[in-house]
C-alpha cells in the first residue's frame, strides 16, 4: 500500500473550479483513503518553494463540502515558473543560483509527500511535468496528477477544462447589466472584452450564453428597451479573420439605423498586430514569468474601440471587461459535475501511481483518462466553423470567413 502525504496546490489565474476541486479532492481522499495525511501548499508553487503549507485537519475535512459553493481559491494562487530560476530568485523564492526544481523536490521530500495534485492551466501543468521529470531523474518517487483549470478552454488535448462553462455563464450575466448602458446615451458603442489569450472559445461561448439568456424576453411596446437593443452585432475571436474596414462599414449602418451597437472581443483578437504596433511606437509592454505579454496592459478592447468608434459615428464608446468577475465565480452545475468526475479519476490515478493531467482526451475518443504530461500544451484553438458559432454570426449579420 502506497504511503506518504497527499499534497495539493492551485496555481495561475483564478477559475470557477478551484475551491470545488480542492474540496472534492479532500472529500474523495477522505472517503477512500482516510488514513492518508493531506496538506495544501499555499499560493501555488510559491508556497512549495517557501515551504508554506496547511495541514488539512479533521475540521477542514468536515467542512470541505462547503467549498463547492465558493469562488476563488481556498489555498491561494500565484504565477511561478519553476524553470525560470532568475525570476524565482528575483522574487525571493529561492537563493541566487539555486535550481527551483531542486528546491521544490527538497521541500516535497522534507514534507514526506508521495502524491502531488496540481490544479491549473497549461503553464501550471507543464511546470508539474518539469517537476515530475526532475524528481524521476533524481530518484525520488512522486506521483503528480494534475487537474485542468482554465476559463479559456485551451489546453491541448483536453476537450473541456474546469471552470470554462461557468466563466461563460458569468460573463453573460455581467453583460446583461452592462448592455443596458445602450440606453444611457444615443449613439453608444459598447465593447465587451472577454479573456482568452490564444483561444476565442470563451468569447464565443459567452456571446452564445448571453444571447440564450436574453432570448424570449418580453419587452413593452414603444419603449427604448427592446430585443434589438439588448442583442449584439459582432463577435471577434483570434481564429477568425477580421476585415476592419468592412466591419466599420457594417457597423456604421447599424449605428445609423439603430443609434447603438455592441461587440464582443476576445483579448487575443489581433493581439500580435496590436503588440507590434505598440512596441514600434516605443511602448515597453511587461511580460509575466512565462514570457507572456500581460494582456491587461495591452487593452485590446480599448484598441478595438478606437478603431471602430469614430469611424461608425459613435457619440460614446464604453469598454467593459468581464474577466475578473467571471473567473472568480463559484462553479455552476455543469462544472460541478465535470469536477466530480475528474477529481474521482485523479485520486484513482494517484493511488495507481499514474502521473499526468486528467481530462477527456480528444485524441483518444474523448475518453476520460490521465493524459501523459509531454502531450499537454496550451493554445488549443477554437474552431470557428462549428455550427452554433456560424449560426450565431449569421443571425447577427457578421461574415464568418476565416
Amino acid at each position: 500500500m502506497m504511503t506518504g502525504k497527499v499534497a495539493m496546490l492551485t496555481a495561475g489565474g483564478l477559475a470557477p473550479c478551484l475551491s470545488s476541486a480542492v474540496g472534492g479532492l479532500i472529500e474523495r481522499w477522505s472517503e477512500i483513503a482516510p488514513e492518508r495525511e493531506l496538506l495544501a501548499y499555499t499560493s501555488g508553487y510559491q508556497g512549495l518553494l517557501t515551504g508554506k503549507s496547511i495541514s488539512v485537519s479533521a475540521d477542514m475535512r468536515r467542512d470541505a463540502p462547503l467549498l463547492h459553493a465558493m469562488g476563488g481559491s481556498p489555498i491561494g494562487n500565484s504565477r511561478v515558473k519553476l524553470t525560470n530560476a532568475k525570476d524565482c530568485a528575483k522574487r525571493g523564492l529561492v537563493k541566487e543560483g539555486e535550481n527551483p526544481l531542486e528546491a521544490a523536490a527538497r521541500q516535497l521530500q522534507a514534507d514526506g509527500v508521495s502524491v502531488l495534485h496540481t490544479i491549473g492551466g497549461d503553464d501550471t501543468n507543464t511546470a508539474a511535468a518539469d517537476l515530475a521529470a526532475y524528481l524521476k531523474e533524481n530518484g525520488y518517487d512522486l506521483t503528480v496528477v494534475g487537474l485542468p483549470k482554465t476559463i479559456d478552454n485551451d489546453i491541448v488535448p483536453i476537450r473541456q477544462s474546469l471552470g470554462a462553462w461557468t466563466a461563460a455563464e458569468a460573463g453573460a450575466a455581467f453583460f446583461d447589466h452592462v448592455g443596458n448602458e445602450q440606453s444611457a446615451q444615443p449613439g453608444c458603442l459598447v465593447v465587451h472584452e472577454v479573456m482568452g489569450r490564444h483561444s476565442g472559445w470563451l468569447t464565443a461561448a459567452t456571446a452564445r450564453a448571453y444571447r440564450a439568456r436574453i432570448a424570449g424576453r418580453a419587452y413593452p411596446d414603444n419603449f427604448l428597451m427592446s430585443a434589438a437593443l439588448k442583442d449584439l452585432e459582432g463577435v471577434y475571436v483570434p481564429e477568425l479573420s477580421i476585415d476592419l474596414e468592412s466591419e466599420r462599414e457594417r457597423l456604421k449602418k447599424v449605428m445609423t439605423d439603430h443609434r447603438f451597437a455592441t461587440v464582443f472581443v476576445s483579448e487575443g483578437a489581433l493581439v500580435d498586430t496590436i503588440v507590434a504596433e505598440r512596441e514600434a511606437a516605443g511602448d515597453d509592454l511587461p511580460r509575466d514569468a512565462f514570457g507572456h505579454v500581460r494582456l491587461d496592459k495591452v487593452n485590446v478592447g480599448e484598441w478595438f474601440a478606437g478603431q471602430l468608434g469614430p469611424s461608425i459615428g459613435a457619440d460614446k464608446v464604453l469598454v467593459q471587461k468581464s474577466g475578473y468577475f467571471a473567473r472568480s465565480a463559484p462553479a455552476n452545475t455543469d462544472d460541478l459535475r465535470l469536477i466530480k468526475g475528474m477529481v474521482d479519476h485523479a485520486v484513482t490515478s494517484a493511488l495507481d501511481g499514474v502521473s499526468g493531467v486528467v481530462g477527456h482526451d480528444l485524441e483518444a475518443g474523448n475518453r476520460l483518462r490521465t493524459i501523459e504530461f509531454p502531450r499537454i500544451g496550451g493554445g488549443k484553438a477554437f474552431d470557428p466553423t462549428v455550427e452554433w458559432f456560424t449560426t450565431m454570426l449569421a443571425e447577427i449579420g457578421q461574415p464568418s470567413s476565416r
